[in-house]
């Protein structure tokens, strides 16, 4: 072996030939006639030819057809002394299979040669295509289900605003008995409450910037008192006792529908799952902690056992105890309103002993 002056040895004494024998890389060494001079047996294992068919054969006739242009037109450019790095295209086997190759190449005009090496991404690129599919379906299901969300939201307008109508045509003055009358305000209320609701709904969906979600300085007693109004009546055929405190954070930066929607449902939720012969007993407060804003919903009802439940009670169509009017979605909105803002919930729950679900707000101000 001979070493040059600074003791390394020279090239001659290095048996390249070696890298073409056993990289699993794909290696070859193309004309600028278009076509090979040389490859590596792991190429020729991929594609199947023989070296006979390899060399006689101008490349052009290995690429996929859709590919030709392309890859023709990068040719040429590598020929005029650019290098290639990465180009993506596809190579037909023997067998007729199709397969994708990533190419890094440069040229060597003085020689009139091209120096190549490719790797076989055929796998990366059929996930590629399998999660493209999967995104086209779930954008045409998205849209399917926000055009359903927004006619149904729509259509229930016209019997909302039916039932206002019939209000203001109602003469409340003849009403002489005040539990009569009381009743109807409150389905006035809640209709007008609904209709609202229904309202902002559809401002949202119409705006052409929906993905950005509205965020307002709220107080959490006005937003506490439009939500038992809808659902004043659970509460009291219940006989739910309610205790908010608001009075250490009064207010709270958050989108309003969101927030309704959140307490809506950890309310109901408290009511419809409370123990047997056992009244309804609801704390809410807001506090501060670690320099966070946090609400917390407390009952006193059944309760869960949370090593049960723990990795899929936010989740859809999901059931842990059984109520004629469970759906098995509340849970699963409460947490999907509080995240899309960047907030966290935390649940502490034993069976028998109620459960407290506590919201963490992002920092929106």
């Amino acid at each position: 072996m001979v070493k040059d002056s600074e003791g390394v040895l020279k090239d001659t004494d290095y048996n390249l030939d070696l890298f073409f024998k056993f990289s699993p890389d794909l290696f070859c060494i193309a004309g600028y006639d278009g076509y090979f001079k040389k490859v590596s047996p792991s190429f020729k294992k991929l594609l199947g030819y023989d070296t006979g068919e390899l060399y006689s054969n101008p490349i052009s006739t290995f690429v996929y057809g859709a590919d030709s242009l392309a890859t023709a037109e990068i040719r040429k450019n590598t020929i005029q002394g650019t290098p290639l790095k990465n180009f993506e295209n596809r190579y037909l086997t023997k067998k007729g299979e199709v397969l994708w190759l990533s190419w890094t190449s440069f040229p060597v005009p003085e020689n009139g040669l091209v120096y190549a090496i490719a790797r076989n991404i055929t796998a990366k690129k059929e996930i590629e295509l399998k999660k493209n599919e999967w995104i086209r379906y779930l954008t045409q299901t998205n849209d399917k289900l926000k055009q359903l969300t927004f006619t149904t939201s729509h259509d229930l307008r016209s019997p909302v605003n039916n039932l206002l109508a019939v209000f203001k045509l109602m003469e409340t003055d003849r009403i002489k008995d005040a539990e009569t009358l009381e009743l109807v305000d409150l389905l006035r209320q809640s209709t007008e409450n609904l209709k609202q609701m229904l309202d902002t709904f559809l401002t949202t969906l119409k705006r052409d910037d929906a993905v950005q979600v509205r965020v307002e300085r709220l107080s959490l007693k006005d937003v506490y008192s439009r939500t038992t109004v809808a659902i004043q009546s659970l509460i009291e055929n219940s006989g739910a006792v309610l205790l908010p405190d608001f009075s250490a954070v009064p207010q709270v930066v958050f989108n309003r529908m969101y927030l309704e929607s959140i307490l809506l449902n950890l309310i109901s939720n408290a009511i419809k799952y409370s123990r047997p012969k056992t009244k309804p007993l609801i704390e809410i407060r807001s506090f501060e902690k670690n320099g966070t804003t946090r609400l917390s919903v407390k009952d006193n009802g059944l309760g869960l056992d949370m090593e049960q439940v723990k990795s899929k009670i936010f989740g859809f169509d999901q059931k842990f105890h059984e109520h004629k009017e469970s759906q098995g979605i509340g849970l699963y909105l409460v947490h999907a309103h509080v995240t899309a803002l960047g907030g966290k919930i935390d649940v502490k729950s034993k069976p028998g002993k109620g459960t407290e679900f506590t919201i963490v707000f992002p920092n929106l101000s």
